[in-house]
Formats: structure tokens, C-alpha cells, sequence
């Protein structure tokens, strides 16, 4: 019996052990959608202010546009930059996490204030611009659904934003309409200055009934009667001319005309009524109106004038900033100058920069002195994972991703009471502080949320400082962007998921791993940009083996080092000698304008059977991906932006009417633009 209870007290604690773990994993994070964003940034504004060091982490509908626009090995390092810049470009951030930390000494630990705002790029401001597109990738849709994103709360409560562009260009068009609602004010948007045409009865029926009921309305506002009606006016008529007050002048509001009965009532005002404005203005709910206002002088017509032109731009600006949205988050974060902390962070930060301030630079080293002027301090937590000697025996073999990270760094926070892990014994404390706002704002956040990720990078980042031997009791708000022990770490950040290639920010250089794997990488493959040639059209069952068998006929034992797939359709081949790329390209064009005998026989030419396989050398393959076209395949990509570049050419003939003209720009174009070259080269050869 004795034993009985005791292995039924043990399955109860097990239980509750289990249980408690369960629960204690989950952090609350604050959700935020349209209903409750105002509020949240009031106090998202205090807590960045106060804060030592904000983290961030985005979701994103995609991130590659076609398999070859992955990072490859072969990827110099300002191509890794176009193909983000692409992947920017087309798809769209759904959430966006953002979790300032502050130090409380007197708790000894940092304070928490997870957030994940969900965003949404409605359009928001009803002008000539066309909504907005974005791609959606099937692989990462179905990665936010595994790990529950709420889709409807991103579509129809998401936060709507304006870049700084977007927002400079809404005003412009804003002011722009209003000056033409000033001339339309002033009687001026008559064709080419006149009247409008009386094409019709109709419109010199219209134009007398208007008269003749304007003038009996004014008639009587001057004899202080009531307003004389005519029987001929309907019922229909009279709704659609109501007499209000505008700033403290008799009025008729215009409501129910066309756009053409508009502009004949402008024509009735202008020519026969000097007394009475015609006035386009909007209400409190930024719904337009027009209206007719009755002016006892030309003074008191000039202020009235006046009077609307700057209500209707305060107006559009006010219609613009609250448009704005979600871009004042990062306007603050930008503000604040804070150390902003991010887990392989570069497309993160292209992302911010695109979608909240403007468009993507074509060069990676304009795109960072960019981003340094907004952002002049970041941190990438896997960077610092893999950089110092410290961190990585500390790591050892431990993978690097912002979750695993998170579970050996922080084992005390991911809540694993019976793990291994617990070997890493200085865990700073971190407190997540959950204010008095309804319950329903707050999530158990999860792995792949942006909020918990945010949440999860912050806890890392101040894990991996505690090691560097950072002490946060010494004034860290001063100290962290200034302390010499994270100096060295500032704004470097890897340009691609995987390992390899790092940015420095603060320069736009490339620079290369302490640790020398990218280095190790690249001396393993050999990767040498000037041996490259890129191959596509070939037949798809084509083997890499059966190429370097075709080429190391013709070159010579020794001759291709590495030959390297993109996808079905394309491939690097890589010399061992840069003199071969253009060697290749000759004798590639001898052979197809040959035909004969001797080119049929030729070791080539099961590589050039078909007539459809292109070649080029290297920088080619850089005005490809920074083509807009995006193709899945790559050898249809390349035949796109060969055709583009060729369009550019017959119209560039066409308007200078002058084949010299055409000759002169392509020699010129093919010393400053490679994919020239690669235009003559795909039928033609080595130039």
C-alpha cells in the first residue's frame, strides 16, 4: 500500500514538474495591432528612451525569389547584396518584434518589454497610386502556420506604415491637390483657362437653372428674406443645395453633383456672381465638400481663400502622419540612437530600411552608409557567437542559431531545469515586466514569433556579455556602444544566412572572419571570380561531370577546377587559368559560326548541341541578378534580361536615327556595363 502512494506522489510530481516546465517556457509578449497601437507607443517611446540596448526580429512571406537567387559559394560578395536586395523587394514583413532591455540595479538584472507587432501595408491614403504587391513564398508561409501565426490578425488588424519616401511623396501629391482645389477655389481649372464647352442642352439647361437658382439664394441672404423657391425647383434640387454656415459665412453645400456639374457651377460662380466663392475643403473626417460661401468684399474673398489653402494643408499632413503607422516605431529607434541587437540581422535591417525609410541602393557600400546614418550602432549575435575565442569554446560545437543559442546560453530563462545544459553557471537575470493592459493584449509567445525572438536575441546578446566580461552595474546605458569589450564587434554582420561573407556598416567593406572559415571556404573550393565562366540553355540532362569531360578535352587535364550547378539550367565553371575564359569563348564562337564538319566532331559540341547554350564571364552573371525580372529559372532569367537590354538598344537607334550613334553607345556601354558583353558573347563569343 505504502509503495502504491509513494510511486502515485511521484507520478504527481513528476506531473507537476513537467507541467511547470511546460508553462514556465512561454514568455508573455505583447501583441499589437491597429486597435491597440497608439497606446503601445506612448509607452514603447518611454521604454526605448530608458533603454541599455533594443533587440529586433522580423518575419518576413518569403525570402528567396527563385533557387538560384539563394547565396551560393559562389556568390562574390556585392552579388550576396543584389540577390537580398531582390528578395527585399518582393516579399512583405508581417511582423515585426522589437524588446528594449533596461538594467534595474536594484534588482541586479535587466527589465523586459517584449513586443510583436503585427503590420500590414494597407494602403491608406486614397491617391493615384496603385496598391500594394507582394510575393509569397509557399515554404515560409507554411513556417509562420506551423508555429500559429494569426494571419487574420496580420490582414485585417495588421498596422499600416509609410516609408519616408512613401511619405514624402504623399505629401508632395497631397499639396499638389490642394493647390489644384486652390485653383478650383479660385474659378481657374477652366479649359485651357476659358469656360467649359456647353457640348449639350442638358449642359445650357443646367447652367440657366443654376444661375437662376443661385442668384435667388443670394437675392435673399441681401433682403434678409427667406430664400425664394421656384416651383420648377424639385425636391431632388433643393436636397442638393443646403445653406450652412463656413466659417462664419452664409453657404450652400454642394452635394449629390457630378464632376461636370461641378465644374458648370465653378463656371456660373466665376462669371456672374463676384460676391460668392466656390470652395473645395474638407470636413472633420477628411471627406471633401464643396461648397458655395457668400464674401462681402474682395478682402474678406482673399482671407477666406487663404483660410482654406492652409486648413487643407494641415489636412494632408495630418492625413499623411497618421498614414505613417508602424514607421514611427522605427523613426524612434532611429531617434534614440540606440544599440540595436539583431541574430543574423542583415536582411532584418534591409528590410527596415526599404520598407520604413526608402528604396534599396544598387551598391552594398552605399546601402551601409546608409543604414550607419540611421543606425550608426548594431549588433549581430551570431556574429558575436562565432567571433570570439571565449564564446566559441563556450559554444564549442553548438550550433549558433538564435534558438539553440538561447537553450545552452540561457538555460535558466528556456525554463530546461534537468538539461546539461546547466553547465553554463553566470546567467544574467532577465525580468519580463507585463503592465495592467487587458489580458487579451498579451500572448504566451513561441519560438518564430517575432516578439519571443526579439526577446530571445536580447537574452543572448546580454548571456555573451556577461562572458566578454561586460559589468552592467557600471552605468551600461553609457557604457555598452562605448565599452571596449564590444568595440570590436560594432557593425559587422553577416551578409548571408549562411556562413561566409560579413559586412563592415561602418564602411561597406567586406570583411573577413576571425576565424578564417569563409576564408577556408573559398580555399577550399577555389573560388576564383576571374576563372568563372556562367554556362546555361545547355541540355538538362547534362552532367557536371560530363562538362568538365567536354572542356578538359579541349583545355587540358588541369584546366577546369570546379563546375559548379545553379540550378537545372545553368552553372559556373571555373578555370584554372583566367587566359581559358576567353580561350573558351573563342572557340565557342568559332564553332557555331562554322557548322561544318569539324564543329559537329569537336568535344564541345555535345556541350553546345541545340544552339541554345549561352556563355559569359563572371560580371555578367552580376547584371543578371540585378535584373528586377525574376524568373525561377536562371537561363530564363538571363534570356530576359538579354532581351530587355537588346529592346534598349532598338530604341536607343530609333531616336537617334543614327547606326554610328548606335555603334558609339554600345562601344561604350560594353567598357562600363559587363552585361553588354554578355550580350554579343551569348551568339557570338569572346569580343
Amino acid at each position: 500500500m505504502l509503495l502504491k502512494l509513494g510511486i502515485l506522489l511521484l507520478m504527481m510530481m513528476l506531473v507537476y514538474l513537467t507541467l511547470f516546465n511546460l508553462s514556465s517556457q512561454y514568455i508573455l509578449v505583447k501583441k499589437i495591432t491597429r486597435k491597440n497601437f497608439n497606446s503601445a507607443l506612448i509607452d514603447l517611446r518611454h521604454q526605448v528612451r530608458e533603454a541599455d540596448f533594443v533587440s529586433v526580429d522580423l518575419e518576413m512571406t518569403g525570402v528567396t525569389t527563385a533557387p538560384w537567387r539563394e547565396s551560393l559559394v559562389f556568390d562574390r560578395f556585392d552579388i550576396l547584396y543584389l540577390k537580398i536586395k531582390d528578395s527585399v523587394e518582393n516579399f512583405a514583413v508581417v511582423q515585426f518584434g522589437i524588446c528594449p532591455f533596461c538594467w534595474d540595479a536594484s534588482k541586479d538584472s535587466f527589465i523586459a518589454h517584449p513586443y510583436t507587432f503585427y503590420i500590414f501595408p494597407r494602403k491608406e491614403l486614397q491617391f493615384d497610386a496603385p496598391a500594394y504587391e507582394f510575393l509569397c513564398q509557399t515554404a515560409s508561409m507554411e513556417f509562420l502556420a506551423k508555429y500559429q501565426f494569426d494571419f487574420n490578425a496580420c490582414i485585417r488588424e495588421g498596422v499600416s506604415y509609410l516609408s519616408r519616401a512613401q511619405e514624402a511623396t504623399a505629401l508632395s501629391r497631397l499639396n499638389s491637390s490642394n493647390q489644384d482645389d486652390e485653383s478650383s477655389n479660385e474659378g481657374w481649372r477652366l479649359k485651357e483657362g476659358g469656360d467649359a464647352e456647353l457640348v449639350s442642352f442638358a449642359d445650357i439647361l443646367f447652367t440657366e437653372r443654376m444661375k437662376e437658382r443661385i442668384s435667388q439664394w443670394r437675392n435673399s441672404l441681401l433682403s434678409n428674406t427667406k430664400g425664394v423657391q421656384s416651383e420648377e425647383n424639385s425636391n431632388d434640387l433643393n436636397a442638393k443645395f443646403q445653406t450652412v454656415f463656413f466659417k462664419m459665412r452664409p453657404s450652400i453645400r454642394l452635394d449629390g453633383f457630378t464632376s461636370r456639374q461641378h465644374r458648370l457651377i465653378q463656371q456660373v460662380i466665376r462669371k456672374h456672381f463676384k460676391d460668392l466663392a466656390y470652395v473645395r475643403t474638407v470636413d472633420d473626417k477628411y471627406l471633401k465638400q464643396k461648397l458655395v460661401v457668400y464674401t462681402d468684399s474682395d478682402e474678406d474673398r482673399r482671407l477666406l481663400m487663404k483660410e482654406v489653402k492652409t486648413e487643407l494643408c494641415k489636412g494632408a499632413e495630418l492625413k499623411v502622419n497618421a498614414a505613417v503607422g508602424f514607421r514611427h516605431v522605427v523613426d524612434l529607434l532611429s531617434s534614440e540612437g540606440k544599440l540595436v541587437v539583431g541574430h543574423n540581422c542583415f536582411l532584418d535591417i534591409a528590410h527596415i530600411y526599404n520598407k520604413f525609410i526608402g528604396p534599396l541602393p544598387s551598391t552594398v557600400e552605399e546601402f551601409a552608409t546608409l543604414v550607419h546614418k540611421e543606425f550608426p550602432f548594431i549588433i549581430d549575435t551570431k556574429y558575436l557567437l562565432k567571433a570570439d575565442n571565449v564564446i566559441k569554446n563556450l559554444m564549442k560545437r553548438n550550433s549558433t542559431s538564435l534558438s539553440s543559442a538561447f537553450l545552452y546560453l540561457c538555460p535558466q530563462l528556456a525554463s530546461i531545469r534537468s538539461s546539461p545544459f546547466l553547465a553554463v553557471q553566470s546567467c544574467v537575470k532577465v525580468e519580463v515586466q507585463v503592465d495592467d493592459m487587458s489580458s487579451s493584449d498579451w500572448n504566451s509567445g513561441a519560438k518564430h514569433e517575432a516578439g519571443y525572438d526579439a526577446i530571445m536575441t536580447g537574452c543572448v546578446f546580454a548571456q555573451v556579455c556577461s562572458h566578454l566580461g561586460v559589468d552592467f552595474k557600471s552605468s551600461p546605458s553609457e557604457g555598452l556602444i562605448q565599452n571596449e569589450k564590444l568595440q570590436k564587434y560594432l557593425n559587422y554582420v553577416y551578409i548571408s544566412g549562411r556562413d561566409g561573407a560579413i559586412i563592415d556598416l561602418g564602411t561597406g567593406k567586406e570583411f573577413p572572419e576571425p576565424f578564417d572559415l569563409y576564408d577556408r571556404l573559398r580555399q577550399r573550393n577555389k573560388v576564383v571570380f576571374q576563372n568563372i565562366v556562367v554556362l546555361w540553355g545547355f541540355h538538362s540532362n547534362f552532367k557536371p561531370k560530363d562538362m568538365k569531360e567536354c572542356l578538359t578535352k579541349v583545355f587540358g587535364l588541369g584546366s577546369v577546377t570546379s563546375v559548379y550547378y545553379l540550378d537545372e539550367t545553368a552553372a559556373f565553371v571555373q578555370f584554372s587559368k583566367e587566359k581559358f575564359v576567353s580561350d573558351f569563348l573563342t572557340v565557342k564562337e568559332s564553332l557555331e559560326k562554322a557548322n561544318d564538319v569539324i564543329s559537329v566532331v569537336h568535344p564541345l559540341a555535345k556541350l553546345l548541341e541545340g544552339g541554345k547554350t549561352r556563355a559569359a564571364p563572371y560580371e555578367a552573371y552580376k547584371e543578371i541578378c540585378s535584373s528586377s525580372a525574376s524568373q525561377i529559372l536562371f537561363a530564363e532569367q538571363a534570356e530576359t534580361v538579354n532581351r530587355r537590354q537588346k529592346i534598349r538598344e532598338v530604341e536607343f537607334k530609333h531616336k537617334s536615327g543614327s547606326e554610328e550613334s548606335c555603334d558609339e553607345m554600345q562601344s561604350t556601354s560594353r567598357h562600363h556595363l559587363p552585361f553588354e558583353e554578355l550580350i554579343d558573347v551569348c551568339s557570338t563569343g569572346s569580343q
